[in-house]
């Protein structure tokens, strides 16, 4: 895997920049990037990679963004394409913290049904 950290990093602090800052609030955590690779825990093989997750814990709110995950899927394509992949998790999971802030669960929801469909079709 080729080493892409700080090309990563400078995507990611570029696309925070973008943020509306207000959208962030009660995100005591921050935004954080985790180097290694994330694959769900209930895919066994693990064939289903995950690219970022929200956190909440004892230590607050966070959003995690897994370079590792994104360098096995994407770590060949152009700077402009990858930041297009780190744009759309990015806001995957500001939606996750602002529907929990609002009490809404329509992305939790969401997800369940894309596992549930994963697990499907890799029963068939």
């Amino acid at each position: 895997m080729v080493d892409r950290f700080e090309e990563f990093e400078e995507i990611l602090n570029e696309l925070y920049d973008e943020l509306p800052k207000r959208i962030l609030e009660g995100l005591n955590g921050g935004i954080r990037i985790v180097e290694d690779i994330s694959y769900h825990p209930a895919d066994e093989d693990g064939g289903l990679v995950i690219l970022g997750a929200y956190k909440r814990d004892i230590l607050g709110k966070s959003i995690l963004i897994y370079y590792g995950s994104f360098m096995e899927l994407y770590g060949h394509m152009s700077r402009e394409a990858l930041k297009d992949k780190v744009r759309s998790t990015l806001h995957h999971e500001i939606t996750h913290h602002l529907e929990f802030l609002a009490g809404e669960k329509d992305l939790e929801i969401e997800d369940a049904k894309f596992l549930m469909e994963f697990k499907r079709r890799k029963n068939e």
